[in-house]
């Protein structure tokens, strides 16, 4: 068994025999609405620091532990050096509260624990289990907060200098931007942290040299809306090791591509290719492997939120391909690697076919157009000019040439290109609405509400009927296949709409037939549309079906298809609308296809008959 697989099972087989139950990796389309992906191991385990979920009912124990992958879009651009990757896996353990003994040794317990567990468990676990020498360690511990009126963190210097044995002079304090965990969104549980750090000797420990490992987070404020940080009776503990990062310093290798975890990758790219430079070969690397967990957790290419982050990962290694005249698909080559390493952890992984499928379709869709706008940026030899934003995108503009593949290219960019870009993007985009808005008599018909998509008064008629044909299709699936099936997603433009929902399996052709016959049924009585606006809780009350990724205002509207007096209301459900007035609007709805796009998600496309 190589490092890379003892390592992890090490990691939770350590916490197992101290009360916490193993958690599997949640996906990387995160509950959480406030973030795009998911960035974090407590990510999944949000609402049972925030009370609305119980630990003890769903896990039989107040402590858990995971390791979950993470993407940080954030790191994109600076891929290819010795440390930055855009997914990694994180090694966390977690205390939900209320505090049952705070004693390392009660290791039977089930309750949650704080400061004194979670610190004495770390430090156990680098100096018995990983064998790194303790007088290469230091750590810090946060200074407080006057002006947020939150105190020093005495509590964990103690622990660290009196129980532990960590000199004074290998602690150190960090500022709240160091050593304070924010929450995820403007709102949420939050704390300070303990951070630990290896050093290459107990020398640059007391320098405070080295690399941090472990991030210890004593989770014991709430930070309000309104900017308060407000104590909480029952904090908890959220640790986060990062795995490759570890990984690196375990195995003894200078970066992490050169990791048990990603040196199998990165040699067969150079096996096919061998022009390449080492920090192309190391994006391709990073991205082949990061966009392969996309894929297999459902992500598609698109031009918003994590498609989009998944569209650019793909075409740069269209460009670094295009650009070194590669005739090999790496990306086909270099998976079946991706899958050997992973496959065995993350079965969605073995999903080759589907995650082929996804690359050889964005591919063919950018090759052609890709080739023709290098062609036209080599005439503009921005190799030796700085890239700004402005050249960006008018190279964008006039040959369809993404900001990404332009950077490839280019030998110095503007430090401000970003922000240039969007200026400039911005700009024609007014340029655009205004247009339309006069084309359609200024009354801005344009839409896009990130689920909705129309240019036009006749677009915007026909995304209007597509989404109410959502509502009817989501009552006919719950018809079919039981009240448990509800909404993962949707998006709708002029030609068809598309409807995710959970389910575990393919539905065969005799279920499609039925959901598609019942909704038509339905259209065909004509029955009204009309929503009323009310708190959440009476909208919960009267079980109205709500989209679980959306964050909903205090007061909702809740759409309703039916009426007392016509047989009753089939589907309420809370929505911003628009829609049609009545169902016979729709006029008719067929299903042209149902596929799988992750583990327990299914997709349905439709569209609506005219």
């Amino acid at each position: 068994m190589n490092q890379f697989v003892q390592l992890r099972k090490n990691f939770l087989d350590f916490f197992k025999k101290r009360g916490h139950t193993i958690i599997p990796s949640s996906s990387l389309i995160p509950d959480d609405p406030s973030v795009l992906l998911t960035t974090a191991g407590m990510q999944q385990f949000k609402r049972y620091y925030t009370g609305e979920l119980n630990p003890v009912s769903d896990f039989k124990s107040a402590r858990t532990t995971s390791v979950q992958k993470c993407f940080r879009t954030s790191d994109i651009e600076e891929v290819g050096d010795d440390t930055h990757l855009t997914l990694f896996e994180m090694l966390g353990n977690f205390s939900f509260g209320p505090i049952e003994n705070d004693d390392p040794n009660n290791t039977e317990g089930k309750g949650g624990y704080f400061k004194r567990s979670a610190i004495v468990w770390a430090y156990e676990f680098i100096t018995n289990i990983l064998e790194i020498e303790s007088d290469r360690l230091y750590v810090t511990v946060f200074e407080g907060d006057e002006e947020n009126k939150i105190p020093k963190d005495e509590e964990s210097y103690a622990i660290w200098y009196k129980e532990i044995g960590i000199p004074k002079d290998r602690i150190f304090y960090g500022k709240k931007e160091d050593n304070f965990w924010g929450p995820t969104g403007n709102e949420g549980p939050c704390g300070p942290t303990s951070e630990i750090y290896i050093a290459s000797s107990e020398e640059e420990a007391k320098k405070g040299n080295g690399v941090e490992i472990w991030n210890l987070v004593f989770n014991q404020f709430y930070k309000t809306r309104e900017g308060e940080y407000k104590k909480v009776e029952n904090p908890g503990i959220d640790t986060g090791m990062g795995y490759e990062r570890l990984l690196t310093k375990i195995e003894g290798v200078a970066n992490v591509f050169e990791t048990s975890a990603f040196a199998p990758i990165i040699s067969k790219i150079k096996e096919l290719v061998s022009q390449l430079s080492e920090r192309e070969a190391r994006i391709l690397t990073d991205h082949i492997r990061s966009s392969s967990f996309l894929i297999a957790d459902g992500v598609r290419p698109s031009n918003k939120g994590a498609g989009y982050v998944l569209r650019r990962l793909l075409r740069r290694i269209i460009a670094i391909s295009i650009k070194n005249d590669i005739h090999t698909d790496l990306f086909v080559e270099v998976y079946p690697v991706v899958e050997d390493i992973f496959g065995d952890i993350y079965k969605e992984i073995k999903n080759k076919k589907e995650i082929i499928e996804v690359w050889s379709e964005e591919k063919s869709k950018f090759e052609s157009a890709i080739i023709q706008g290098i062609k036209k940026i080599e005439e503009l030899n921005i190799s030796n000019v700085e890239l700004t934003g402005a050249i960006a995108f008018d190279i964008y503009q006039s040959y369809g040439l993404p900001k990404e593949i332009a950077l490839e290219f280019a030998k110095k960019k503007s430090k401000s290109i970003d922000l240039e870009y969007e200026e400039k993007e911005r700009a024609h985009q007014d340029i655009s609405r205004a247009g339309a808005e006069k084309k359609f008599g200024g009354h801005g018909l344009v839409l896009d509400t990130g689920e909705l998509k129309a240019g036009s008064e006749e677009e915007l008629n026909k995304v209007i009927r597509m989404h109410t044909a959502t509502h009817l299709l989501q009552w006919g699936l719950r018809q079919i296949l039981g009240d448990s099936v509800h909404q993962m997603g949707s998006d709708i433009n002029p030609e068809r709409l598309r409807f995710d929902f959970n389910f575990e399996r393919k539905l065969d052709s005799k279920e499609i037939e039925r959901i598609e016959e019942l909704v038509n049924e339905q259209i065909k009585k004509d029955l009204p549309v009309y929503y009323e606006e009310m708190s959440k809780d009476e909208a919960a009350n009267l079980g109205a079906l709500a989209f679980f990724k959306e964050k909903y205002p205090d007061i909702v509207k809740v759409y309703f298809i039916g009426s007392k007096e016509s047989g009753g209301i089939i589907s309420k459900e809370l929505c911003g609308g628009p829609h049609v007035n009545s169902i016979g609007e729709i006029k008719g709805v067929k299903i042209i296809k149902e596929e799988s796009v992750g583990k327990g998600i299914r997709r349905v496309r439709a569209v609506v008959i005219d």
